[in-house]
């Protein structure tokens, strides 16, 4: 069940990415890693199959759509998949923290595999438990994601974020 604002603040993501986000992973992952640095919202999030999820957050932006608060236009992927592409609105709520919304601009301009890599190593630290290496462990989950250099550029992204000034400091990994 989404709280009263989640449709609020899962269409301000959208504004805070610069008026666009692309793909539903994407967002999951932009909103875990906001809330992991502390910017508010309490979006419950498990692991699922791509990492941190949160049905809240995904009904959230339904009702957000439904709304007005975002357009999302569903797009067919080369590999027969289904993404999405939201888009602001004029109805879409004003970032009220310039400090979070210059760091969601910042994850969102991560890779989308590169974004569910340090996500999933950051949620396995810290909702997890993890304590080897949640890198490796995150190689061992998604070893074709973690291939070709992706995992390396997921730590270079991941490292970039830590030296940004949030709240709470995202976990050393």
């Amino acid at each position: 069940m989404p709280t009263a604002e989640s449709h609020v603040e899962a269409a301000r993501l959208v504004r805070e990415a610069g008026g666009q986000l692309v793909g539903r992973t994407r967002l999951q992952k932009v909103a875990y890693l906001t809330q992991l640095a502390g910017f508010g919202t309490t979006f419950p999030f498990s692991y699922r199959h791509y990492g941190p999820y949160s049905e809240e957050l995904a009904t959230g932006m339904e009702l957000a759509r439904a709304m007005g608060f975002v357009e999302e236009d569903e797009k067919r992927a080369e590999w027969g998949g289904r993404y999405s592409i939201y888009r602001t609105t004029d109805r879409t709520p004003p970032a009220v923290d310039q400090d979070r919304a210059r760091f969601v601009a910042e994850v969102s301009k991560i890779g989308a595999i590169e974004l569910e890599l340090a996500a999933t190593a950051a949620f396995l630290r810290a909702a997890e438990g993890v304590q080897g290496d949640p890198w490796q462990a995150t190689a061992q989950l998604k070893p074709d994601k973690a291939a070709h250099g992706r995992l390396d550029r997921a730590k270079q992204a991941y490292h970039a974020l830590r030296k940004i000034d949030t709240p709470a400091a995202l976990p050393d990994i």
